[in-house]
């Protein structure tokens, strides 16, 4: 069961690319492909053959009051001329963690209207488990003169917003965090708990620990949300506590064909205040 993107004139690729099918496509000029891994030392070890190393740090704004919200766009700018993206780039990106940085980067690419991305399925993990040549090899990106401008606005999720829509039949909330998280066993917020009417799915479990941290199947986890309360014709709002792990959910969902937003914010920001509702 696919409901990706298919691959076409406007996209190299689909959405979720497989091993193989990335590793037939590395030559095509308009590939940029970005390892976004938790060290720089996962890099160095090994990666994707031409692939370019990007310090998930920025991804995030890092300063102010919340510190996990999207860099703002004159940052951006840099960040993806810094990267030599183009209108007609194509970018992979992956990571060596099941997804979340990698699908940080490509949550922020689409708020930006770039839509020419793919996942590689499982990341590094996959790639490896399917044989494939690695290099060591540092690879620089050719600087380009991106102008970023945030075209999507839809992609991304406000606190404000998600108060105002508490209560809505058409709207759920997808707290990516652990059940100790959420139940408000665990965290280190002024406030501990979820937004109120959350369903909880952990990242982690919509991976495949069987095959190499790849999504899990398709037909299975639309059951499962399905259960939970999150069906296809609903707006759904993911969070977590920094918007890094839901950035993995809000891809999972988008690939199931959900109508997904991130919540850059997340708990970060939502256990932090005193106005924020809160259930236990």
């Amino acid at each position: 069961m696919s409901v990706d993107h298919p691959a076409s004139e406007d996209h190299l690729l689909p959405l979720i690319v497989e091993p193989g099918a990335l590793a037939a496509s590395l030559d095509h000029p308009d590939l940029l492909i970005v390892d976004v891994p938790t060290t720089p030392e996962s890099y160095r070890q090994g990666h994707v053959p031409g692939a370019v190393y990007l310090d998930f740090r920025y991804l995030m704004r890092g300063e102010g009051p919340v510190p996990n919200d999207v860099p703002d766009v004159a940052f951006l700018s840099q960040l993806f001329s810094a990267l030599g993206l183009t209108r007609n780039t194509h970018v992979v990106a992956y990571d060596d963690e099941g997804g979340g940085w990698a699908a940080r980067l490509l949550w922020t690419l689409d708020l930006i209207g770039h839509t020419r991305y793919s996942y590689l399925n499982g990341g590094i993990h996959a790639w490896r488990d399917e044989g494939l040549d690695e290099s060591t090899e540092q690879t620089l990106p050719t600087p380009s003169e991106y102008r970023a401008e945030i075209l999507n606005p839809h992609t991304l999720i406000t606190r404000d917003e998600i108060q105002q829509k508490l209560g809505e039949r058409h709207f759920a909330v997808w707290d990516a965090r652990s059940k100790a998280e959420y139940d408000g066993e665990r965290g280190n917020n002024k406030h501990l708990g979820h937004i109120p009417g959350a369903v909880n799915m952990d990242w982690v479990d919509a991976m495949d620990r069987t095959r190499a941290l790849r999504i899990r199947d398709y037909a299975e986890l639309v059951t499962e949300l399905e259960a939970m309360g999150l069906t296809p014709d609903m707006e759904i709002a993911t969070h977590c506590q920094s918007h890094h792990r839901s950035s993995f959910t809000w891809l999972v969902g988008k690939a199931l064909g959900f109508d997904m937003r991130g919540y850059a914010g997340s708990w970060g920001e939502w256990g932090n205040r005193d106005d924020t509702p809160i259930e236990k």
